[in-house]
């Protein structure tokens, strides 16, 4: 499933680099992009919101909201 997740203080390419890198080590994200501009991190995964809220918290950000990506083709 596709997610995207609205971090509060991304405030620089650094950081995102670093939340996506954090996601990426957890077993079920197959991918994850940051987009520092926009404060959110673009998901592939089949883990709980949960596990990735801790796993965003435990990298030393405010996770905001975890919701689904909806796209042009649903």
């Amino acid at each position: 499933m596709k997610k995207v997740i609205e971090i509060e203080d991304l405030c620089c390419k650094k950081c995102a680099e670093r939340a996506e890198r954090k996601l990426l080590l957890l077993e079920g994200v197959t991918s994850a992009k940051a987009n520092f501009k926009k404060g959110v991190v673009f998901v592939e995964t089949d883990l709980e919101d949960e596990a990735l809220f801790a796993c965003v918290a435990d990298a030393g950000f405010t996770v905001k909201e975890i919701r689904p990506r909806k796209g042009i083709f649903g």
